[in-house]
């Protein structure tokens, strides 16, 4: 026979994406390769374009920004009404929020207004103010020789470790009179930023004579030394647009460059890159290409077998969980880590596991009860039995007893054990009537009742008895009660059953018992009874109901208490549950349907010895 080999769905998806995404990158290789190839000229040309046009724009920026800080705080130094103090103050804000600001000056026709100085920045590059000034007499333009519309700027770099320039502008009239002349030496800094930002390209800025304003080597800048494109770019100001690119030879090396005007001072920025390199990066560019087409193609594999396990793996995880399921194990869950359709399956599995773990819990819960019904029926048919055969003896006893204790002396021995024997009588005869009430389950007449009134009626009779002991009685009745079907002597005696023993597991300490009735979330009328006592255990929980148990200190209870007020509430078609932690105090809750919900209960069935069956 034949092996039939099984290729797991995951891989199959694998292949499936591998080969798509092969095909798709090698297509997009070889299109792009051959863009590459045929376009790589007028790409090298606009590439070089748009470099020199944003470093223009950006030198543009900077220079405009420089022009308007000049006139505003022009206007503002030269103006009359403004203090000494306040002129000082202003000054030292404008250093402050303006770094590249060496010095300052205000002129008008007349002469010098104002001029101020970075000593500091002075200082560090070893000039002196003598400097600056000697320095502006010889390049500053005279006051008429520049209108609002230009900007002067020129290299005025007086040493290597302060790089700067002179910027000089109009403010327009003043006061409605004179313009005035404001002119500052500003450092290279930002323009050196920008020249000195691109990688692959040569920046360079120049102002109107040709002199370097920044460019890649700041020692040229700091030299002084006149730009070496300055003479292609003498035609640039009388050509159509703002950038005029050209392929030329310079000291035998073919250059592409690109030249772009900023349309101030007369400043000019050039990007340069030699042909080889500039056809070496889009070599370079192919091969990263491939770089990234064979990485596209190792993540295609690595999310192709993360999503086929993803895909596979759900299905792994619910074929398992059918198998415990199968072997009874309901309280098994899946992981829901989508919301597709595996993550709907999931779910639905989640919801049909928890439905059979809920089923077999009611089940074994129901047989729990079943079992503990039958141990009472069971308990009642021996308890009758016994309980017939004992009382008949124990009457003869207490009525012995009783006459006995006509004649005895008071005070004499026999009187004080004719008493024991009298009280202690009693007390077998209370235990052998509890144990018939319980063994019988004798059912009283029913009738409309108000549960307000008995829990008021039970109140009303255990209130002193708890008040004695330090007990405080309190209660929550709600107003909206429907009435039950119910026999009042009955719930009474349980009420006050559970507040007894809430007053007696407080052992004489001061407490609180609380009722409450009100209407529950199915139409039951609800009674609670809570205690801030000492709780109890889940083992003394579980056998609270349970005939004879009980955890008081011998002689001071039957243990038959909680099993008759089980029945009464039993017989009034109700439930009685117990909530309770050790510390926490102990709370009972009790349903009965209200009457229009409530079914009257019928006779329970006689046996053979005429007692009611359990």
């Amino acid at each position: 026979m034949s092996r039939v080999w099984r290729v797991p769905i995951r891989w199959k998806i694998l292949v499936t994406v591998l080969l798509i995404v092969t095909g798709v990158v090698s297509v997009i290789t070889f299109t792009m390769a051959s863009l590459f190839h045929q376009d790589k000229r007028a790409y090298i040309n606009d590439l070089v374009s748009v470099v020199a046009l944003n470093t223009a724009e950006e030198c543009r920026a900077l220079l405009v920004g420089y022009t308007e800080r000049l006139r505003v705080y022009g206007r503002i130094m030269s103006d009359d009404e403004l203090s000494s103090q306040g002129k000082k103050s202003l000054m030292e804000g404008l250093f402050g929020e303006f770094p590249e600001l060496v010095a300052i000056g205000v002129n008008d026709a007349e002469g010098e207004i104002v001029t101020a100085y970075n000593t500091a920045a002075l200082s560090a590059a070893g000039l002196s103010r003598e400097n600056l000034e000697a320095a502006g007499k010889a390049i500053i333009p005279p006051f008429g020789e520049i209108d609002e519309s230009k900007v002067f700027v020129r290299n005025t770099t007086l040493s290597d470790k302060l790089p700067a320039m002179t910027v000089v502008t109009l403010t327009g009239d003043h006061g409605g009179g004179n313009p005035l002349l404001v002119h500052a030496t500003v450092r290279l800094d930002a323009l050196m930023d920008v020249a000195e930002r691109a990688e692959a390209f040569e920046l360079s800025v120049a102002d109107a004579q040709g002199i370097l304003l920044a460019s890649s080597d700041p020692s040229k800048v700091a030299g002084r030394e006149a730009a070496v494109f300055q003479p292609e770019t003498t035609n640039l100001a009388d050509s159509h647009g703002a950038v005029m690119t050209l392929e030329l030879e310079r000291d035998g090396v073919r250059i592409i460059g690109a030249y772009a005007r900023t349309d101030i001072g007369g400043v000019v920025v050039a990007a340069e890159i030699p042909s080889a390199a500039a056809f070496l990066a889009s070599r370079a560019l192919l091969k990263r290409l491939l770089v990234v087409a064979l990485v596209l193609l190792l993540l295609a594999a690595v999310v192709g077998l993360v999503w086929a396990y993803s895909i596979t793996r759900p299905i792994a995880r619910l074929s398992r969980a059918t198998q415990e399921v199968a072997k009874g194990h309901f309280d098994i869950k899946v992981d829901v880590t989508g919301r597709d359709e595996m993550g709907t399956l999931a779910s639905s599995f989640n919801q049909m596991a928890f439905e059979l773990d809920s089923r077999e819990t009611e089940l074994n819960q129901t047989h729990e009860q079943l079992i503990q019904s039958e141990k009472l029926a069971a308990f009642g048919q021996l308890g009758a039995g016994i309980a017939h055969e004992v009382k008949n003896p124990l009457a003869g006893i207490l009525g012995c007893a009783q006459l006995a204790l006509r004649k005895a002396e008071p005070e004499s021995s026999i009187h004080q054990n004719l008493v024991l024997i009298e009280k202690e009588t009693k007390r077998c005869k209370t235990i052998i009537e509890n144990l018939l009430k319980f063994a019988r389950q004798e059912r009283a007449a029913m009738k409309a009742t108000g549960m307000n009134q008995v829990v008021e009626d039970a109140m009303a009779i255990v209130s002193h008895q708890l008040g004695l002991q330090h007990v405080k009685l309190q209660k929550e009745l709600s107003e909206s009660l429907p009435p039950i079907h119910g026999n009042a002597n009955q719930l009474q005696q349980v009420f006050m059953n559970l507040m007894i023993n809430a007053q007696q597991a407080m052992e004489g300490s001061p407490g609180t018992v609380k009722v409450i009735t009100r209407r529950s979330d199915s139409g039951n009328v609800q009674v609670v009874i809570s205690d801030d006592g000492p709780g109890m255990t889940d083992e003394v929980r579980q056998k609270l109901f349970e005939p004879f148990f009980t955890t008081k200190p011998g002689g001071k209870g039957t243990g038959l208490g909680l099993s008759v007020s089980f029945g009464i509430i039993k017989d009034h078609a109700g439930e009685i549950m117990v909530e309770s932690e050790p510390g926490n105090g102990s709370t009972f809750t009790i349903n009965i349907p209200a009457m229009e919900e409530q079914q009257p209960a019928t006779s329970p069935a006689l046996t053979a010895s005429g007692d009611p069956a359990v």
